[in-house]
């Protein structure tokens, strides 16, 4: 494959258009971790929709849970900017429920909420250990 063919953006091509659409999370029970991560958010689980089961996050992209029972599940890192006041109802909910949450991805400043780039952000685990961040803003990219 020539590096034309393996990084179109570099030569000018058009990438404004590119979104993306929905996303596959494995869970080995769809049902527990869509509901768990729509709690925390704010959400709602949408029907299925063949073998997945949706979140909607509102801005045209669905978190499409997957159902795995006989494999381990792989962690991913899955990242949520919310409001300030939704950040809020997070970490309640995450009290509430008694997850516990760490400023720092690799979960070893429990119960502490990080201030990246003016913004507040922590770091929780799901029902399958995918490491969930929620952030009230984005992260300042060079």
């Amino acid at each position: 494959m020539s590096y034309d063919q393996r990084y179109p953006h570099e030569l000018g091509r058009p990438t404004a258009g590119v979104q993306l659409n929905h996303t596959a999370v494995y869970a080995s029970d769809r049902y527990l971790s869509a509901e768990f991560l729509a709690a925390v958010l704010g959400l709602k689980v949408g029907a299925p929709f063949g073998p997945f089961l949706p979140v909607d996050l509102g801005n045209d992209v669905t978190l499409d849970y997957y159902e795995m029972r006989n494999e381990a599940i792989q962690s991913q890192h899955y990242a949520f900017l919310v409001p300030d006041e939704q950040f809020d109802a997070a970490i309640a909910h995450l009290q509430a429920v008694g997850v516990t949450y760490y400023a720092d991805p690799g979960h070893t400043d429990p119960g502490k909420i990080n201030g990246l780039f003016g913004g507040r952000g922590v770091y929780f685990d799901d029902p399958d250990g995918h490491n969930m961040e929620i952030m009230t803003r984005p992260y300042v990219r060079p």
